[in-house]
């Protein structure tokens, strides 16, 4: 006879964490669906995080926890099979540029469905929302005019203050603790349109494998969480990067280094970016074919592993590759134009 968990209250599931007790995976549910209905307190909220933090988040943990806040989100309707995303969970301290931005928009142009989910600023100086809309993309589109943009170019962008409404109640024991907690990692896992491939960037090189896993458990077929040696969270030029590359079911974890793609090692000082007007300017400067230093590389980098892990290139290096391509030929930028095109028309459709 299979015994059922039952849902454990803020006050039990505190107890247990304190005590050093892990979570199960419906308890985890459990305890962010309170979270999510509002019915827990601030204080709670803080402690849980905290004690998660402390004791050090479970796979378990996390996939429940993400699978609560999917089921709370609104849900952009479309084929998920072979759609891409891309984002970090920020958090390094460094406040480079819009990397994944640029590697989405790059990745649409070489063929790959994204659908790119992301936020304003919560710990750099500029979100992927900041700077798209410094680009000139309306960033407010509904589920339903987020899919008809993917249907219509491949790509769209998922503003995630608009998807995860019920996230609101988090905001404030968030803000109040200033601290990394697990809901730093949950933004990358709850894309709400379901894609199934993902290129995923964490400030901690500890938990690529178990991140990794997690994807899998939640239904990505393929996606490769990257950490690099120098604490960017995505695909560095400037050092090694740790890779957990799902694929086939399992999870591999190996090291890359900047010569393996074809490129060059740069100083970590030469991706720094700034406010959205001025990473909108770098990513421009890329898109039109007036960047050959650091902020090219480092995009054909992650563009290249985007690439890759969306089945447009058999290999990074081919991805890197076909990323220059598509810069050099002038496909990346008039995907941005199309992008910035399609989203404000749609704004004026209901």
């Amino acid at each position: 006879m299979t015994v059922m968990n039952e849902t454990l209250t803020m006050q039990q599931a505190l107890n247990k964490l304190i005590g050093g007790e892990s979570l199960s995976r419906e308890e985890a549910r459990g305890v962010m669906d309170i979270i999510m209905k509002g019915e827990a307190t601030g204080a709670q909220i803080g402690g849980v995080a905290t004690a998660l933090r402390m004791k050090g988040e479970t796979r378990d943990e996390i996939t429940g926890f993400a699978e609560a806040m999917r089921s709370h989100s609104n849900q952009v309707m479309t084929e998920s099979s072979g759609l891409l995303d891309t984002c970090g969970t920020g958090g390094s301290g460094i406040h480079k540029f819009n990397i994944s931005t640029a590697s989405a928009i790059i990745a649409s142009a070489a063929g790959v469905r994204v659908a790119k989910h992301g936020n304003r600023a919560m710990s750099g100086k500029s979100g992927s929302a900041d700077t798209l809309e410094a680009l000139g993309v309306n960033i407010s589109l509904t589920a339903e005019q987020a899919s008809r943009c993917l249907d219509a170019i491949g790509i769209c962008f998922m503003f995630a203050q608009l998807y995860h409404p019920s996230l609101k109640h988090a905001a404030g024991p968030r803000r109040e603790l200033g601290v990394r907690t697990i809901f730093n990692m949950l933004g990358p896992l709850t894309n709400p349109a379901g894609a199934d491939r993902q290129l995923l960037g964490i400030y901690d090189r500890a938990k690529t494998e178990t991140i990794a896993s997690v994807l899998g458990d939640l239904g990505l077929k393929r996606a490769m969480v990257v950490s690099s040696h120098d604490g960017l969270d995505e695909i560095s030029i400037s050092s090694p990067t740790q890779i957990s590359e799902l694929s086939d079911g399992g999870v591999h974890t190996y090291t890359l280094a900047p010569e393996d793609l074809g490129l060059r090692t740069h100083a970590l000082s030469e991706i720094i970016g700034g406010d959205s007007a001025v990473n909108a300017r770098i990513i421009r400067s890329i898109f039109e074919g007036r960047e050959f230093g650091a902020y090219r590389d480092i995009v054909l980098a992650n563009a290249g592993a985007c690439i890759f892990v969306g089945g447009a290139a058999a290999s990074l290096r081919e991805g890197v590759e076909a990323a220059g391509t598509i810069i050099d030929s002038g496909l990346a930028a008039a995907k941005l134009r199309q992008l910035i095109e399609t989203t404000g028309e749609l704004s004026h459709v209901s």
